[in-house]
């Protein structure tokens, strides 16, 4: 194979930082950022069909039911749609009073006007005006040199500061983005903010948001994480407006980039849920929301309905939802793996009986905080081992298997998903194990018996309905299973050794009281057998029968091989 047209030399590294004294790795995320969402303008224009007007205001509701209190709502000034939409949002009384919306603009008069246009009438809002930064952008988009860009950026803060001025009854928040900031020159990127904040003036009470997008991942998030700690530290008026971040996920890192750069300074970050936008995407709320939670920390949003979250997000965007989709995938709590299994399963048995801190095996948290059933967690296939065949036998059907007979039953489930070549569920599961150790033929199930116990000797009279005839099996023992024993031999000419024997109440949710399971050789064979009874020394001799039904070595109702027991 060649690899001539794959030639990496066409491409240099991003530039880095020389930063020796940087503070944010030492650092730790204490608290949530301030979320804002994004979906309905970044996410929504990166969509091969955009949302209509009525799947907007489906999402609209979505993103204030989980707790997102900053949410842009489109581009009014680009599109009638988001237009309308805007309009609907505000006359309708849609906009609950924690919720402040926000628009994007580029920094063009026309365009300001019909953004302030589009939130006549809102109580607050933030108006979000951008213009690019970057070496490339200012070469060979704009022809402009160093002073030009910065001339676009300070026009833009006076034509939206003048245009607020005309609605004094709204609470205006001002935001800029430094567009393509990730590329930019640092101390460029700081001079152009400087002389939008002299305009704004955070200092003297105005509210602005400074977002500092990484338009396109162009090195590691260290790298951005320095970009944003020295943004921070030269900045003018530091200490009076709001620091944003607007990671994209080019090189799969904008999760990473985002919680690095609140170790950096950062105090709000946009995004989508599930990452969706231009390209490869937005930083995930749902991600680093989630990622908060599992650390103990409050993320100040609430996914516990993550089904109904994924359902909206679908039929809004026509998006699918990855299986493996960091928290939210289906996939994500599941383990096909064996060995995993096993440890799930004695973990969530340790946190039973000793509580404490959420600590399992595997999963990070618990999955029923976001509405996952534990029956999604231990999903059977051909990688699959014992700990994961008992757990769901126990999870499921409250039959707890000792260990002996786990590992066999797990042999047999495997076998089936070999053959089938697909996961195993868990009706089959129990199909199966029916089939293999409960299942018995009518001649061979118990009609009743009786027990005596005395001088440590158990006397046992069993009665069996063969062909019509009651069969009764007599015989003494040191207990229950070697009393049986010990007639079955005398009846059926064979020999019987018990190798295994297990009996142990069961969970109510049965319908009976205990199970036993017996492995015994028959004449050089060894078979296995269990039953589920409602008293313990009934389930034993049933699991005896069935093994020994199970075995072949008798044939019941045979008159030329039964002898009397007299």
């Amino acid at each position: 194979m060649s690899y001539s047209h794959f030639d990496h030399r066409k491409y240099a590294s991003a530039p880095v930082l020389a930063k020796p004294g940087r503070r944010w790795p030492d650092r730790r995320i204490t608290q949530a950022p301030l979320f804002a969402s994004v979906d309905l303008r970044d996410g929504n224009q990166a969509l091969e069909r955009p949302m209509s007007v009525e799947q907007k205001l489906r999402f609209f509701d979505l993103l204030v039911a989980i707790g997102l209190t900053e949410i842009e709502v489109g581009f009014p000034s680009a599109s009638q749609a988001d237009f309308d939409f805007t309009r609907r949002l505000i006359e309708e009384g849609r906009i609950p009073p924690q919720v402040t919306i926000q628009v994007l603009t580029q920094a063009r008069p026309d365009l300001i006007a019909r953004s302030f246009e589009a939130l006549s009438g809102v109580s607050r809002a933030i108006v979000h005006v951008y213009n690019s930064t970057s070496p490339v952008q200012r070469e060979q988009v704009f022809g402009l040199d160093r002073a030009g860009v910065r001339a676009i950026a300070e026009n833009g803060a006076r034509w939206v500061r003048d245009a607020a001025a005309a609605h004094p009854d709204t609470a205006w928040t001002f935001q800029y983005s430094p567009e393509s900031y990730s590329a930019t020159e640092p101390d460029y990127a700081v001079e152009v903010v400087d002389a939008v904040n002299a305009i704004w003036r955070p200092d003297r009470g105005q509210r602005v948001i400074i977002n500092l997008p990484a338009t396109v991942e162009i090195t590691t998030p260290n790298v951005f994480a320095d970009q944003v700690e020295w943004f921070c530290d030269r900045v003018a008026m530091r200490d009076h407006f709001v620091v944003s971040l607007h990671t994209h996920n080019d090189r799969g890192t904008g999760v990473a980039a985002a919680e690095l750069g609140l170790l950096a300074g950062a105090d709000r970050l946009e995004g989508t849920l599930f990452g969706n936008g231009e390209r490869t995407g937005n930083m995930d709320l749902i991600t680093v929301a989630m990622n908060l939670y599992s650390q103990g920390i409050d993320p100040t949003l609430d996914l516990s309905a993550m089904e109904e979250i994924e359902r909206v997000y679908r039929e809004c965007t026509a998006l699918p939802v990855h299986p493996r989709h960091p928290w939210a995938g289906e996939l994500v709590y599941t383990a096909f793996s064996g060995s995993h299994q096993d440890a799930i399963r004695k973990g969530m048995t340790h946190r039973d009986r000793h509580g404490g801190p959420w600590n399992v095996p595997y999963l990070p948290i618990d999955p029923l905080d976001l509405g996952r059933r534990y029956e999604a967690v231990v999903r059977i296939n051909s990688q699959s081992g014992k700990g994961g065949v008992a757990h769901v036998l126990e999870r499921d059907h409250g039959i707890s298997l000792p260990r002996w007979l786990a590992v066999e039953f797990a042999r047999q489930v495997q076998r089936e998903a070999e053959a089938s070549g697909a996961e195993v569920n868990s009706r089959t599961i129990r199909t199966l194990f029916e089939r293999l150790y409960l299942e018995v033929p009518s001649e061979w199930q118990l009609a009743g018996y009786r027990l005596n116990r005395q001088a440590g000797q158990v006397e046992i009279d069993v009665q069996l309905q063969q062909s019509g005839v009651v069969q009764r099996l007599t015989a003494r023992g040191d207990g229950v299973v070697s009393a049986l024993v010990s007639a079955l031999e005398r009846r059926y000419g064979v020999a019987l050794e018990v190798v295994e024997f297990d009996e142990h109440a069961l969970d109510h949710s049965t319908g009976a009281r205990a199970l036993a399971a017996v492995a015994i050789m028959v004449n050089g064979a060894r078979v296995a057998g269990a039953a589920i009874a409602e008293d313990s020394a009934g389930a034993a001799v049933q699991a005896l029968l069935t093994a020994l039904a199970t075995s072949g070595a008798c044939a019941a109702g045979d008159d030329a091989r039964l002898r009397s027991a007299q």
